[in-house]
């Protein structure tokens, strides 16, 4: 989060199963509710925490989600992450096969990823199914699930922003209630975020040369010594 905040340029990828797996199976801050492993033999009855929105809340200057059985979109988003300058923040979505596998098999497998899988575009409407024929539209600041057609046309739909920061809050929130009130959500991918801020390096760097061009360079040995010294008689 202080990284995030602090913009360092740094790149942050989030490898996402849901289960603590090189530590034998327990249940992690991302397990779902009544997830049952080891740890929690009649299921885990913790929140889980949104990564993209916890990332959001910390300011973070970029977040991306990707999955890890989609390589061209990964290879797109690190790309994207790579670019950026500041602090990207990218959650992967990440099959364990031994403790949590087919944790993400609806956004991943063929049957299933059209309906199940939302990709961001910047500048494109917010489309997706089997045959590209369901969208979704802001009603004021609620998003619902519409059918194209009867009247309902892709310009009718919600325009992808990356730069929109108030409504990369409803998108990283549509991870929380899939089937809430307005249809059934699926789960975006892409960029949610994107925005320039100064990255910490660069603010430092500048204040150290403001300091030195008004009050000249340092003087390490004075530094050291103090301001009070005490010589010491043999």
């Amino acid at each position: 989060m202080h990284l995030l905040r602090r913009n360092f340029d740094v790149n942050l990828l989030m490898f996402n199963n849901q289960i603590y797996g090189l530590t034998k199976g327990q249940y992690s801050p991302t397990s779902e509710k009544q997830k049952v492993t080891k740890s929690t033999p009649f299921g885990s009855i913790d929140h889980p925490f949104n990564p993209l929105a916890l990332a959001l809340g910390a300011d973070a200057t970029f977040i991306a989600r990707s999955m890890d059985r989609d390589p061209k979109h990964l290879q797109a988003m690190l790309t994207r992450s790579y670019q950026h300058k500041g602090a990207s923040f990218v959650e992967i979505y990440q099959n364990c096969n031994i403790f949590n596998d087919g944790a993400f098999e609806m956004f991943t497998e063929k049957s299933t990823k059209a309906e199940e899988v939302l990709f961001l575009e910047h500048g494109k409407p917010l489309v997706f199914g089997a045959a590209q024929n369901k969208g979704i539209k802001l009603e004021g600041l609620r998003p619902v699930v519409v059918e194209l057609g009867e009247g309902i046309t892709a310009d009718d739909l919600w325009i992808h922003d990356e730069n929109d920061f108030y409504k990369a809050q409803i998108l990283v929130r549509m991870f929380d209630d899939p089937y809430k009130a307005g249809g059934h959500f699926p789960r975006p991918f892409g960029v949610f975020y994107d925005t320039d801020r100064p990255c910490y390096e660069d603010l430092m760097e500048m204040q150290i040369e403001e300091t030195i061009a008004t009050k000249g360079v340092g003087d390490l040995d004075k530094l050291l010594r103090g301001r009070e010294v005490w010589e010491i008689a043999e």
